[in-house]
């Protein structure tokens, strides 16, 4: 099967790029479905960059830049993420990121399919961040293996958008409950900003 991705590609924003901050949360710039990637500084974010780096190596290692992942579901910024410090799946908005950097990412999507998306994500609200997921995926890395374990109603950030995602014509190869940040960096070709 041939992994497929469309975008119509991805812009960063933050306090090094000229966007005000009225300018990020405007409905034209934040569309259901398309989603967000992050650097955060949280220690579960300094454990993904690090589990990361094991897998993206060499041209590969610009992706493992990012450590976090949520989804776009609504104009005014409303965004859907797994949260370990929450813990759990939440909805949010995009402007708790504003002071720091961050990137959308701009699917190519049908109006249909970007509903089915949001719909998925909302679907996931509540539910508990996979801290099983996290142990499987760095089993995974250290090993070299393909095993996976984890528990049905438990989500990763960049798993709930990756499984999102699958709702528009995202066909990933890898299990999408299994996706790191990296893996959509590089599955949507965004590179780090400067």
């Amino acid at each position: 099967m041939k992994e497929r991705f469309e975008s119509e590609g991805f812009e960063h924003f933050g306090a090094m790029h000229p966007r005000t901050s009225s300018a990020r949360l405007a409905p034209e710039w934040n569309r259901p479905g398309d989603f967000v990637l992050t650097h955060g500084s949280h220690w579960m974010n300094h454990l993904i960059s690090f589990g990361q780096a094991l897998r993206f190596r060499g041209a590969d290692r610009k992706y493992a830049y990012w450590n976090h992942a949520a989804l776009i579901v609504g104009a005014n910024g409303d965004i859907i993420e797994a949260l370990a410090a929450n813990p759990g799946v939440v909805q949010q908005n995009l402007s708790k990121y504003a002071p720091g950097e961050y990137t959308v990412v701009r699917v190519t999507a049908s109006p249909e399919d970007r509903g089915e998306a949001v719909d998925f994500a909302r679907s996931c609200l509540a539910e508990p961040y996979g801290a099983l997921t996290v142990v499987s995926i760095a089993l995974s890395l250290l090993t070299g293996t393909r095993f996976s374990f984890g528990f049905e109603g438990q989500t990763i950030c960049s798993g709930l958008v990756a499984r999102a995602l699958e709702r528009t014509r995202a066909i990933f190869k890898a299990e999408p409950s299994h996706m790191m940040p990296a893996d959509l960096a590089k599955a949507y070709g965004v590179t780090p900003p400067g």
